[in-house]
């Protein structure tokens, strides 16, 4: 069950292999060398490892890539808000490392980080001192005064006045800025700690406690500034926002990724496939997230409300759809990260869901480009000179994604950069 880091070479035969884009798993054999899948042969006989290379029988299971998720935020699953903003400033950091934990062994082993001081993190799982997926870091994400991203009460001065720091600020969760040359500081401030892409928050958003879900969130120009400062480091920017409206705005700044969008029409839907744009989009139901405040509890519902069309009008109008969770405040529910991705099968084939929580999901995170710190390799791929990110499963979630609900019981071998992280195969 725990890390091994022993097998230079890993051989896995007698599998059904899913590489993440084709339309099934066919029967083969997968070899590993060191962090790299070395050979997939399909068919038999299984090929040669080199010597003192560990082989396990897959006894008929189903090898697929590791999973991914678009949309994490380690630094506010693994506690609740209150721990958040008035804990000891460890207990985020130790919580998170956690929650990268946690989340390896439910099968996810590339993730792409929302909100927070990550990049140390990354730094420190990337050298295999505790188990944890591969980061894509956001950093602080960045916010205008009374944004999604304000933490401070309303009371306080905003710091653009001279008031505050609020406690997310201190620990780098989020950062507020307003116009557009604080925008461009607070970008630059986040590519300086190791952003891999800058994330805005241009609209409403239900756990914050000031702005209503259909505000408008940063001017074109501060969008415009953000946006240049990212293309100038090689990356990109992806935004918060629900709306039509901000939608638009956003697009027509060049942010090249929507986070959400469930409270946009079909035309705005269609306008994010004539533009190229991704939506990331997270199949929410209501009971995911609890808030005890009256109106975030309303402004929840009126988001899922809106998952069914969302999914709807971006399968039909050819969208580039990603696959993310945005789980918070809440440890008892951080398992449905899984169950999240099990419920793609209310929109999409159970191989079209592996898709997009595999391969498709990599596409999305290579927007990072020169900023990318896994780039000398494919990700969310079962093929030779990929990141040997692979799984095992009981059964076959090419035909039935239910079985990826329980990965405790169904998840069978968990290797991470040729690390073998679980391993109950006989």
């Amino acid at each position: 069950m725990g890390i091994d880091d022993s097998a230079a070479g890993l051989l896995v035969t007698n599998v059904r292999v899913f590489d993440g884009t084709g339309a099934e798993a066919v029967p083969g054999h997968v070899r590993i060398e060191r962090d790299r899948i070395a050979e997939v042969v399909l068919g038999s006989p299984p090929p040669h490892g080199s010597r003192g290379t560990t082989v396990l029988d897959g006894g008929g299971r189903t090898l697929i890539p590791g999973l991914t998720d678009a949309h994490v935020h380690l630094f506010a699953i693994g506690g609740t808000m209150a721990e958040l903003q008035l804990g000891a400033t460890g207990t985020v950091y130790y919580q998170a490392l956690a929650s990268a934990r946690d989340m390896l062994m439910r099968g996810f082993t590339t993730v792409r980080d929302m909100a927070g001081d990550t990049e140390p993190l990354r730094r420190v799982l990337d050298r295999g001192l505790f188990p944890g997926p591969r980061i894509y870091p956001s950093q602080a994400a960045v916010s205008q005064t009374s944004g999604h991203g304000d933490f401070g009460t309303v009371h306080d001065t905003p710091t653009a006045f001279g008031g505050p720091q609020p406690r997310t600020e201190e620990i780098g969760f989020t950062r507020v800025a307003d116009g557009p040359e604080r925008v461009l500081a607070a970008v630059r401030e986040q590519l300086r700690k190791g952003a891999t892409q800058i994330k805005l928050m241009t609209g409403g958003g239900v756990a914050s406690e000031f702005d209503p879900l259909d505000v408008l969130q940063f001017t074109t120009a501060e969008l415009e500034a953000a946006v240049a400062a990212a293309s100038d480091w090689g990356t990109y920017v992806t935004a918060h926002v629900y709306t039509s409206e901000g939608v638009r705005r956003a697009v027509e700044a060049g942010i090249r990724c929507i986070e959400h969008g469930h409270l946009a029409d079909e035309d705005t839907i269609r306008y994010l496939a004539e533009k190229n744009v991704w939506l990331s989009t997270q199949p929410f139901e209501a009971d995911d997230h609890h808030y005890a405040s009256p109106d975030s509890a309303r402004k929840n519902r009126d988001v899922c409300e809106g998952v069914a069309r969302t999914f709807g009008w971006a399968l039909e109008h050819g969208v580039r759809l990603a696959f993310g969770t945005d789980l918070v405040f809440d440890p008892g529910k951080a398992h449905r990260q899984n169950e999240m991705l099990v419920r793609l099968g209310k929109y999409l084939s159970p191989v079209e869901a592996m898709k997009m929580a595999t391969s498709g999901n990599a596409e999305l995170f290579r927007l990072s480009d020169r900023r990318d710190p896994y780039r000398a390799a494919p990700l969310g791929v079962v093929a030779p000179g990929a990141w040997a990110d692979v799984l095992v499963v009981d059964g076959d979630p090419t035909s039935d994604l239910s079985v990826l609900a329980d990965p405790e019981r169904n998840l069978r071998l968990i290797v991470k950069d040729g690390v073998v992280h679980k391993n109950e195969l006989d």
